[in-house]
């Protein structure tokens, strides 16, 4: 329960850092919004991500793994697609979400019980 506390704290974070995703107010629906948005995108993660990292292989060796982080941002914005009220209007601020949400994440982590 803690992580996926965390994690809901991580997309609000990052909502106010990069002023897209999950509106600003501090409501019952954000918090539901983001509680939506950390499941998704562990779905996301765990299920379409990897088939799509292993067909962008190639890729992926040219652009020394630079890909993953537009792949990431593809992520976002597909979750954008299937939570209403989450907003990412384009995959280049998917991408700028996507590195604030891994900082954040990191920092969190740290203060994450094992």
């Amino acid at each position: 329960m803690w992580h996926i506390i965390l994690r809901i704290i991580a997309v609000l974070v990052t909502s106010y850092v990069t002023h897209v995703g999950v509106p600003l107010t501090l409501t019952v629906n954000t918090l539901w919004i983001a509680f939506l948005v950390t499941i998704v995108l562990a779905i996301i993660n765990h299920t379409i991500k990897p088939l799509l990292t292993i067909v962008l292989i190639p890729i992926h060796f040219a652009t020394l793994g630079l890909s993953s982080l537009f792949v990431n941002g593809a992520m976002i914005l597909l979750a954008s697609y299937l939570i209403p009220g989450f907003i990412i209007p384009s995959i280049l601020m998917g991408f700028w979400f996507s590195i604030v949400l891994s900082i954040v994440n990191w920092v969190l982590h740290i203060f994450e019980k094992d």
